[in-house]
């Protein structure tokens, strides 16, 4: 096993295994990983954008915070018993809505962890109810943990759960509670959350459907190297399978751990110490095992502009959202925040053409 013959392997869009992905990682160059996702960002994307960059406005809302997965990472979920608990209300969704489309977005990113009350018919009234008030919303709602949480509630399956929340106005799927896909690693910070096969397999069935969908990685915590790159294998494998002239996912964001005030923190001592050096190999290793995704978000959220700059000439080819109202993410130490006018600044500043998108990636 040489560099020069896998990268000669990665430029050629061949699937590596976990062994070569893993040589990589360890031992490349870092301007030679960057080089080989750039590339191979360029070849996914058509002549005429392969100098474009998207990003897009919309509004991070929590449908409710009690949450029974109580995740080891995550400081914004309650008890459902605790005394701050909360379902948001139509009244309050409408005026978020008001003030999302006063900043130019229409597109509501809805998550709301494993509420035990909250279940299909919940779902499917709030979505049907936020569309009669703004039919021009887009919601990019929930995540495969809460479809697998609702299908077992109403003890059915999970190509069920998607059929009825689309028709109910659900507009896509985020990749949200990937963390790593793998089970010791899940076992360890979100084990009342589904497990890796389960999250995939959710997202099978959101592509029998043709559902838009999106793919992310949590790392930086207790996972491996070698459980990072099975993390982008196992995405790698479900897209392969998606059906012939499906959607699959759309995009893969990954984004480093924050330990303010986890439990992984306070009672194990988990910190977050990847260094921009780090993130950038990951991105670079994204684009190169997952050949079949064709976008890579930057997540400056977490990183921070400059190292998401950087990004975007390791294989990145998307700045995400200004993220209107992020709360989870928020709530554990990640405090960068970014205008529309900044937003587009720092892609040009990064040598690129700031693009608008849609939630399927299409430049508006």
């Amino acid at each position: 096993m040489t560099l020069d013959t896998l990268y000669n392997k990665a430029l050629n869009s061949e699937f590596l295994t976990v062994e070569e992905g893993l040589f990589l990682f360890e031992n490349a160059p870092l301007p030679e990983l960057m080089h080989i996702g750039n590339e191979l960002r360029k070849k996914n994307q058509p002549k005429e954008k392969t100098n474009k960059v998207g990003w897009i406005i919309d509004r991070n809302v929590n449908i409710a915070n009690a949450c029974v997965a109580q995740c080891k990472f995550c400081n914004f979920y309650r008890r459902p018993n605790a005394p701050d608990v909360f379902i948001t209300t139509l009244e309050e969704y409408d005026e978020k809505i008001k003030v999302l489309k006063e900043f130019g977005g229409n597109q509501l990113l809805l998550q709301g962890g494993l509420h035990p009350k909250l279940g299909l018919e919940y779902y499917k009234q709030l979505f049907s109810d936020l569309k009669k008030m703004h039919p021009d919303v887009i919601l990019h709602a929930l995540g495969p943990a809460e479809i697998h949480h609702i299908a077992r509630l109403a003890k059915t399956d999970y190509g069920t759960v998607l059929e009825e929340l689309t028709a109910a106005g659900m507009d896509s799927l985020p990749g949200a509670g990937a963390e790593i896909l793998v089970e010791r690693v899940r076992a360890e910070v979100s084990k009342g959350k589904c497990t890796a096969k389960q999250w995939l397999d959710v997202m099978r069935a959101a592509h029998k459907l043709n559902m838009v969908t999106s793919a992310t990685m949590m790392f930086g915590h207790v996972e491996t190297n070698q459980e990072r790159i099975q993390h982008f294998i196992n995405l790698r494998e479900v897209q392969e399978e998606r059906p012939k002239g499906t959607v699959g996912f759309t995009t893969f964001i990954p984004w480093t751990y924050q330990d303010e005030g986890t439990k992984l923190n306070d009672e194990g001592g988990v910190q977050n110490n990847v260094t921009a050096d780090e993130y950038l190999r990951m991105i670079s290793l994204a684009r190169i095992m997952m050949p079949n995704i064709k976008n890579m978000q930057a997540s400056w959220l977490t990183v921070g502009k400059a190292t998401g700059q950087l990004a975007l000439h390791a294989g990145a080819n998307d700045f995400g959202s200004i993220m209107i109202e992020e709360n989870v993410v928020s709530a554990a130490g990640a405090d960068y925040t970014f205008t529309a006018k900044q937003i587009q600044q720092a892609i040009s500043e990064a040598g690129f053409e700031p693009a608008r998108r849609n939630q399927k990636y299409e430049y508006l």
